[in-house]
């Protein structure tokens, strides 16, 4: 591939995975409830799920197709950096609500509904955190794995795979340790939670595989047009 400061998709794919990374952490707190036609074991009619599922779900989307193109160590280390760069979220976004302010009347927004909203509980914080290190990890894992395992062809196994068992991984990981563990969400609910999790993300691992595909397409495509002609 091309030098990274010159290689426009390794820098879109990085820039994708941090702001997801960011987004996610943001909207973790919020629940989503979608209605269903029909209804489905444990979640019944209504899909719950949080408002981070989106966001994060692109990060698999993102580090797989940087696992294509770029290999294991280099999505390794994007998972390990971003892992890093939740803490520096976690330090700007504390240092901004602890900060001194002006009084709440002089305020655009009323400084406790600022922390309200940018300040996830603990238990959010530590079960996205935890999730986050295990199922990135795996993902890449699983990833190249599979890759090994079928001479690197079928791009399409590897991206299902890998992001269908990281999500499940993710899914349980938080839903377990937020809510359950360190919250007070019963089975039931807990139950509903992960199954409208990993069913979105399930649905979004399938729908992105050819976005994976035109994303390695149009890098090998650049790599192929960068090499110079023979005569």
């Amino acid at each position: 591939m091309s030098s990274s400061s010159e290689d426009p998709v390794r820098i879109g794919l990085l820039a994708l995975f941090i702001t997801s990374l960011v987004v996610a952490q943001v909207t973790a707190s919020k629940l989503l409830a979608f209605s269903l036609p029909v209804s489905l074991p444990v979640a019944g009619d209504t899909l719950v799920l949080p408002g981070a599922a989106l966001a994060y779900a692109l990060t698999f989307f993102a580090s797989d197709s940087y696992a294509e193109l770029y290999g294991r160590r280099a999505a390794t280390v994007l998972v390990n950096v971003g892992f890093a760069m939740n803490f520096v979220l976690l330090g700007l976004v504390w240092s901004t609500i602890l900060a001194p302010s002006l009084p709440a009347a002089a305020q655009p927004v009323d400084p406790e509904a600022f922390r309200s909203v940018l300040a996830a509980s603990t238990s959010i914080v530590v079960a996205s955190l935890a999730a986050y290190v295990v199922s990135q990890n795996w993902d890449v894992f699983v990833f190249h794995a599979i890759g090994e395992y079928t001479d690197g062809d079928h791009l399409w196994l590897r991206n299902i795979g890998s992001t269908a068992s990281s999500q499940l991984l993710d899914t349980v990981i938080f839903v377990g340790v937020g809510f359950v563990l360190l919250g007070d969400t019963g089975t039931a609910a807990a139950l509903s939670l992960i199954v409208g999790q990993y069913l979105l993300k399930l649905l979004i691992a399938l729908v992105d595989t050819p976005f994976v595909y035109a994303v390695v397409a149009v890098a090998r495509g650049r790599e192929r047009g960068a090499r110079p002609t023979p005569w």
